[in-house]
C-alpha cells in the first residue's frame, strides 16, 4: 500500500471534516491509504507550538510523514486570507527536506474552510500552494468537469476543496462540498499512483 498524507489544522472542526472526506476519497483508489495527521496550535505569547499530544483524533505530523508519503493534501482554515499560523509554522520547519529535494515531483493539493463565504478561500488555498511549489511539488486542483464545481452555492473552487462554515462555524458540510472533497482525495491518489509507479 502507498500512502497519501492528509495534513490539516482545524480549530473548530470544519477543516477536520474536509480532511476526513479527502481521506475517504484517497482510499477509494486501489492500493492507496490515507495517513491523517495534524499540527499543533501555535501560542502567540511564546511564538512556539503548544506541543500537547492530542487526546483524540489525528497525531501530530512529522517530517517523516512528508518524506514517506507519495502525495500530500494540506488543509487549513483561513486567517485573513492566508493559512493559519500553525500550518505556516510547520512548513517553516521543512527546510531540511527542501535542501535534499525530498518532496520534488510529489503531487499535492490544498483545502480550506472559512467563516464567511467571501472570506479568502481562494487566497488561503494559493497561500498554502506557495511552500509546496518551493518544494517542487506538483499541484493538483479540481477540474470543472466535476458538476459540483459549477453548481455549488457554498464552498468549492478549482484551487481546492473548501467549505463555508458560517460566522459561528456551525454550517454543516454541504453535499456538493463533500463530493468535491472526496473527488479531490481520489484525484490526488490517482495521480500519485501514476507518478510513483
Amino acid at each position: 500500500m502507498k500512502e497519501i498524507l492528509v495534513l490539516y489544522y482545524s480549530l473548530h472542526g470544519s477543516v477536520k471534516q474536509l480532511a476526513r472526506h479527502i481521506a475517504h476519497g484517497v482510499e477509494t483508489v486501489p492500493g492507496m491509504l490515507a495517513r491523517v495527521r495534524t499540527v499543533p496550535r501555535v501560542m502567540t505569547e511564546s511564538d512556539a507550538p503548544a506541543r500537547r499530544v492530542p487526546d483524540e483524533g489525528a497525531p501530530f505530523a512529522s517530517l517523516d510523514d512528508l518524506r514517506e508519503c507519495v502525495g500530500i493534501a494540506v488543509g487549513s482554515p483561513t486567517r485573513f486570507g492566508n493559512m493559519a499560523a500553525a500550518m505556516k509554522h510547520f512548513w517553516d520547519g521543512t527546510s531540511g527536506l527542501w535542501l535534499n529535494g525530498a518532496l520534488v515531483d510529489k503531487p499535492a493539493c490544498v483545502f480550506t474552510s472559512t467563516a464567511s463565504l467571501h472570506g479568502g478561500q481562494e487566497t488561503t488555498l494559493v497561500s498554502m500552494m506557495t511552500p509546496l511549489l518551493h518544494h517542487g511539488m506538483v499541484i493538483v486542483g479540481l477540474p470543472y468537469t466535476l458538476p459540483e464545481l459549477n453548481g455549488t452555492r457554498a464552498g468549492g473552487t478549482p484551487y481546492g476543496a473548501s467549505h463555508w462554515a458560517g460566522p459561528n462555524g456551525g454550517e454543516p458540510v454541504t453535499e456538493e462540498e463533500r463530493r468535491l472533497a472526496i473527488a479531490q482525495g481520489r484525484r490526488l491518489a490517482e495521480i500519485a499512483a501514476r507518478l510513483s509507479a
